[in-house]
């Protein structure tokens, strides 16, 4: 049963004086869209009736057949914590369908939403919960973003060496007062590098919470003169930005990751999910690292995977598995970003783990060593593989692969490949600024 019936809505936005709502959905990048209303236009929204010209939208219809409709969850009714030119402002995060009264096939929400199905048939509920990583910089006289910052903090560094603490506390109160709740947050290792851990919850509310987290945190950023940037890797030779996945299925109440009769203290099903994951990582990467910038992130020495093997311990590999036990266990999944459509990213997580469980699959003998120390012959020898190198790699493995074109559905399978061809297409025609720098001087 929800949380809100449409009666729940209406009153809400009548007691607190709401003004203006914003139907919100994602395109198939995961960039948060929306259209707004007044308050007046309330009970036409909650009636499924409000449209929007799909044509306009990335990856989603051709302009013969644009009319979208937006169904609105009465469960992400929430009201923003500040006030927009005097104006109190809510927002609704909504479902797309067609012309038809049937789903959109390009909504990526949609997919996560027939994942979790499958998922409830197996009996189990999956929970998530991220780790969003980002940089705080300056912006240039005309406001526009820069890769600038005057801070030097590291790792949980503090104020006055965290420069960025007060616009970090500020982000907090403000998703606080939207209902999240907040478990952690500290500087990260690269300076001007930050994370704010929020509570887990189910892959829906969860997907739909990565999205608000990031307007928010862009929104309070801007308000503290400063940008807030989810990109994987916006500066050479320091640690790039991920958005690790905590996961764990649970089944009448109880985390089925958890046994303490394993010497690991984890279940047979953990690591079937495990190796589900691992046998589709790099099927799946174009989803989990979707641009060409993603691949700078994973390369040895950064913090980030490069090698699809998981470990107990140490965090080199693809997934590792957090010292918390009992209804804390869960998989640690390394190599997602931020700039990942968080629908799809957890649709294909979740989809992969549970191929592993349907399949009983063994992830094979848990590394124990830095991965980035061990060399190629060692790897070999150990059945490691390694995860795509570029974007080029990561397309041409999804290109081939029935499974993801069978998960996604056919319409965002190709919309998908055609946009990131065309990505790759721009960026080898482009000539950076590295190559100038190494080769205009000598050539």
């Amino acid at each position: 049963m929800g949380r809100y019936t449409k009666q729940d809505v209406i009153d809400l936005v009548r007691e607190n004086d709401v003004e203006f709502i914003r139907l919100q959905f994602s395109d198939l990048f995961g960039t948060m869209k929306n259209v707004a209303i007044t308050a007046r236009q309330l009970e036409k929204a909650l009636d499924n009736k409000c449209t929007f010209d799909g044509s306009s939208v990335d990856g989603f219809v051709r302009i013969e057949e644009s009319d979208m409709y937006l169904y609105p969850d009465l469960d992400s009714f929430a009201i923003f914590p500040w006030n927009a030119g005097g104006n109190r402002v809510a927002r609704l995060i909504c479902d797309v369908y067609g012309q038809d009264g049937l789903p959109f096939a390009g909504d990526p929400r949609n997919v996560l939403k027939r994942v979790m199905v499958e998922c409830q048939k197996m009996g189990y509920k999956f929970n998530v919960g991220p780790e969003c990583e980002f940089f705080l910089f300056h912006t240039d006289e005309e406001g526009r973003p820069t890769t600038v910052s005057h801070e030097k903090a590291g790792y949980f560094d503090v104020a006055p060496l965290d420069l960025g603490e007060s616009a970090r506390r500020d982000m907090i109160l403000n998703l606080e007062d939207m209902g999240f709740e907040i478990e952690a947050s500290h500087h990260e290792v690269a300076p001007a590098q930050h994370e704010i851990d929020f509570k887990y919850d189910n892959a829906l509310r969860t997907a739909d919470n990565i999205l608000t987290f990031k307007f928010i945190v862009k929104y309070i950023a801007k308000r503290h003169g400063l940008y807030a940037s989810f990109m994987p890797k916006p500066i050479t030779g320091v640690d790039g930005s991920g958005m690790h996945l905590n996961m764990s299925l649970w089944k009448n109440g109880k985390n089925i990751f958890a046994d303490s009769k394993n010497d690991l203290g984890i279940s047979e099903e953990a690591f079937h999910f495990m190796a589900g994951v691992m046998e589709h990582a790099n099927e799946m990467c174009l989803i989990t690292n979707p641009l060409v910038n993603s691949y700078k992130r994973i390369v040895p020495g950064y913090e980030a995977p490069v090698d699809v093997s998981w470990s107990p311990s140490n965090r080199s590999p693809l997934i590792r598995v957090p010292a918390a036990r009992g209804s804390g266990t869960r998989l640690e999944f390394r190599s997602p970003d931020s700039a990942a459509n968080p629908y799809l990213a957890l649709a294909v997580s979740l989809a992969a783990g549970l191929d592993g469980i349907k399949r009983k699959l063994t992830p094979g003998k848990g590394s124990m060593k830095n991965q980035y120390e061990m060399a190629e012959g060692e790897k070999q020898e150990a059945g490691i593989n390694t995860l795509p190198r570029d974007m080029k790699e990561a397309l041409e493995i999804f290109k081939q692969s029935t499974y993801m074109k069978e998960l996604l559905g056919e319409h965002i399978f190709n919309k998908y490949v055609e946009a990131k061809s065309a990505e790759w297409e721009s960026y080898q025609k482009f000539v950076s600024q590295w190559e100038v720098d190494r080769y205009l001087y000598k050539i």
